[in-house]
């Protein structure tokens, strides 16, 4: 298991200061917002070089209407997606992170032939293949991502994320697994993550305040035994706020040093 962080938590006014930073602290990836990440290659590449820390992931896109009623948004998501998941695999990174719908539901109910959200599943199926065939030749993975119901109402639970990749059924497609959104929606961490297995190919770290790990009552050392079990070695990246963004490298540097000491 190894820690990394999002850029947008790290002080510093360029992203060469800001891997300074993270490599100082010790984090060993960096996970990239994909909003405007595009247009950033030569960048990334100039202070990416030579550096101890690598680029772990990117976290979602300007637009998620994958399963939307209009198909020039479907199209615009779609392609999106696909450039981001060749730029994850031209940097070697595990994959692009993707919760595929928030609110509110983008189908209207067509029972009794289908009701809304089951046919937004079934949409979603066969537009999978297509991403999954572009991050399988980048040797890179689409991460579908759980979320709470509070923002999303297609895939809350491990469980659902598990069932989703499981009808996918390609090898460039898995699921990211996020602490905060299981305080919500499991009754018991460590087993949904046990019974999600291998499908678990990244994680997102962020305590049940929504502040970084260390500052609620979210017990990583559970969740961390159930992923060694699994055999997870993949990245757990911080999606938090800050206790102190005064003082934002001194509170990633505490996070890391308590991470450290909740790994088995």
């Amino acid at each position: 298991m190894k820690l990394a962080v999002q850029e947008g938590l790290l002080p510093g006014a360029t992203l060469v200061e800001k891997l300074d930073v993270a490599e100082d602290i010790g984090f060993e990836g960096i996970e990239f917002g994909g909003h405007g990440l595009l247009e950033r290659e030569a960048e990334l590449d100039n202070a990416l070089r030579g550096r101890t820390i690598q680029f772990s992931t990117i976290c979602g896109q300007p637009g998620f209407n994958f399963t939307h009623g209009d198909p020039a948004l479907r199209r615009e998501s779609i392609d999106t997606c696909k450039r981001l998941l060749a730029l994850a695999g031209r940097f070697g990174a595990v994959g692009h992170i993707n919760p595929v719908a928030f609110h509110p539901r983008k189908l209207p109910d067509l029972s009794p032939y289908m009701d809304g959200l089951t046919l937004e599943r079934a949409l979603f199926v066969e537009l999978a293949a297509e991403l999954a065939e572009v991050a399988e030749a980048a040797g890179t993975l689409l991460l579908l991502e759980p979320l709470n119901r509070y923002e999303t109402y297609f895939m809350n639970t491990q469980d659902d994320g598990v069932a989703l990749a499981e009808r996918i059924h390609r090898p460039g497609v898995a699921i990211m697994s996020d602490f905060f959104h299981m305080a919500i929606e499991e009754t018991d961490t460590p087993a949904a993550l046990r019974r999600a297995g291998k499908w678990v190919r990244h994680v997102h770290l962020a305590d049940n305040t929504r502040l970084e790990p260390g500052t609620g009552c979210t017990d990583f050392a559970a969740g961390f035994a159930s992923l060694q079990q699994i055999g997870f070695g993949d990245y757990m990246a911080l999606e938090c706020g800050l206790s102190d963004r005064q003082d934002a490298k001194g509170a990633l540097t505490r996070c890391h040093e308590f991470l450290k000491s909740c790994m088995p």
